[in-house]
């Protein structure tokens, strides 16, 4: 008769293992690693919910509204309301709005110059440039910008008219603006190079500033202009629809984002 060699019940643990030991490094590092990728995710968590906490508080304050930042009046996110097609395009008009908004400002601080000079249009340049800051900050955002961001985000004819009658105001007064007639609130070329020629060094850098800026909007603005026209006539926008639309919608059409 055959006998076991092997005794079933003993344990296959060895007792010379202490479980009291201290562990080993590869253990020490793993559990180390665990730590820190519990401490990143707690991090992040609380990022998160600070956000969110941040975004309920302004919903609570604005409602959805978050532009302008400073004083929210309307919602503005192109990445939420602007098809991911067309999201470059309503980005580079935003840009090209916000080098606007810029150069009115460094038109106006060059006015402020040209008066110092001792130019006897000083005082009309600077009125009307200070005026142009008031006003066409926000009639631009509102009569050009805002008609095309609505266009591309609803598709509806009469937004894309809008834009071509104000944008292609705008664009005859930037023409007008790089020309810079003296007395007209303008820093453009002729101005610029009245200050290089008295000379008034500080007038004709921020003139020289300002009338970049009105040749690189205004440009910008020309090129996307042919886009947008094109797009317009590829999606088979007409005169007849865009009548149809304003019978439906009404003129709060503008205003709603649905």
């Amino acid at each position: 008769m055959n006998y076991p060699t092997e005794n079933p019940f003993a344990s296959t643990h060895s007792l010379d293992t202490n479980p009291f030991e201290d562990p080993t490094d590869a253990q020490s590092s793993d559990h180390a690693t665990r730590l820190e990728e519990i401490r990143r995710r707690e991090q992040e968590l609380a990022r998160r919910e600070q956000e969110l906490a941040q975004k309920q508080e302004h919903i609570r304050r604005h409602g959805r509204n978050n532009w302008p930042p400073f004083f929210p009046l309307i919602f503005h996110s192109i990445q939420e309301e602007i098809p991911s097609a067309s999201q470059p395009l309503i980005t580079r008009l935003y840009q090209l709005w916000l080098v606007l908004a810029g150069t009115l400002v460094v038109n106006m601080v060059a006015c402020i110059f040209i008066l110092a000079s001792g130019s006897p249009n000083g005082g009309s340049d600077l009125g009307s440039s200070i005026g142009y800051v008031i006003f066409i900050t926000p009639l631009s955002f509102l009569l050009w910008y805002r008609p095309i961001y609505n266009g591309y985000m609803k598709e509806q004819a009469l937004y894309y008219y809008l834009y071509f009658f104000f944008g292609g105001f705008h664009l005859l007064f930037s023409v007008y603006m790089i020309i810079g007639i003296p007395s007209t609130g303008s820093a453009g070329l002729i101005q610029t190079i009245q200050a290089y020629t008295k000379p008034s060094i500080a007038a004709a850098i921020v003139g020289t500033v300002a009338t970049v800026g009105w040749v690189v909007q205004g440009v910008g603005l020309a090129y996307y202009y042919r886009q947008i026209w094109a797009h317009h006539k590829a999606a088979g926008h007409s005169v007849e629809k865009a009548k149809a639309e304003l019978a439906t919608h009404g003129a709060k059409a503008y205003f709603t984002r649905g």
